[in-house]
């Protein structure tokens, strides 16, 4: 198991409430949600804003050529970055309910993107199984290839290109896909169904193929679990885990972002963001 955890950078840095890691040249790059920035951080703990954005994003992910995607969560559009800024790629308002989850950028550029299906800020709101993941090609056609799901949120694409793996929030389980070439999704199946104290938020992929899932509800602040749902590894932060990324030289660095509470209204009145990391035996693979 883990062990030595240490904050990497935290709220002081101006950090608000971090989201979908990826490391990318040497850097974490991540969406800031509730500074409505895309930033990175080094290993040094040096932060850097890469783009203010109009939007409170989620669903981001870079291209293989390094450009930028993202989601403006609440219009769900999907943007991509351009010489003068962002340029609109896909409206999928009429695909998606509510509010966009997080998203994944495949070797061919595609996003795929979840989304929550329920109006969270609405206490008597109840989540349903009808939540879907959306394909948006590089020239803006959108479709769904998934539905009747429960939260998805984050995603994995194995090294192949051929398996996606989300995990189920509410559902509590890790579901995986076969990509196909138009990138369809299919053969659908539990690659591991969890136990009730095991929500899935972000998650990824390690060389064993093996998948570490950030749970925000759980006792257990990120655990490593095996296609079967064998749980090998627990690790327990300070405060509650949202999203991890394996990074770093040797991609054996599991960047963890942290949070006192996801609450829009709690995290600008006290922000208690951080990026906490922790040095893994199993180096990261696949996307991101």
């Amino acid at each position: 198991m883990p062990t030595n955890i240490n904050i990497l950078v935290d709220s002081t840095k101006g950090l608000k409430f971090t989201e979908s890691p990826r490391w990318h040249n040497g850097k974490l790059w991540f969406l800031d949600i509730h500074d409505k920035r895309i930033k990175t951080v080094d290993l040094t703990g040096s932060v850097v804003t890469v783009m203010e954005l109009p939007f409170i994003p989620n669903s981001f992910g870079l291209t293989p050529q390094g450009t930028i995607v993202v989601g403006d969560a609440f219009q769900r559009r999907v943007y991509r970055q351009a010489e003068d800024g962002l340029e609109e790629v896909a409206d999928i308002g009429e695909l998606t309910e509510f509010c966009l989850s997080d998203g994944i950028v495949d070797a061919k550029g595609r996003l795929y993107v979840g989304d929550i299906g329920y109006n969270f800020f609405d206490p008597a709101a109840k989540p349903v199984e009808t939540c879907v993941i959306v394909l948006v090609q590089p020239d803006g056609r959108a479709s769904v290839v998934a539905d009747k799901l429960f939260f998805p949120n984050g995603m994995v694409i194995t090294p192949d290109g051929r398996t996606l793996i989300v995990g189920e929030t509410i559902g509590h389980r890790l579901t995986a896909f076969d990509i196909q070439e138009d990138g369809c999704l299919g053969n659908r199946r539990v690659w591991a169904q969890l136990p009730p104290s095991v929500g899935p938020d972000g998650i990824c992929l390690d060389a064993q193929g093996a998948v570490w899932c950030a749970n925000p509800e759980g006792e257990d602040s990120v655990v490593r679990v095996r296609e079967g749902g064998e749980i090998t590894d627990r690790i327990k932060v300070d405060t509650h885990a949202y999203a991890v990324m394996l990074g770093g030289p040797e991609r054996r660095h599991l960047f963890i972002c942290a949070s006192g509470s996801h609450d829009p209204a709690d995290i600008q009145r006290n922000p208690s963001a951080s990026f906490q990391v922790v040095e893994v035996d199993v180096p990261g693979a696949g996307i991101p």
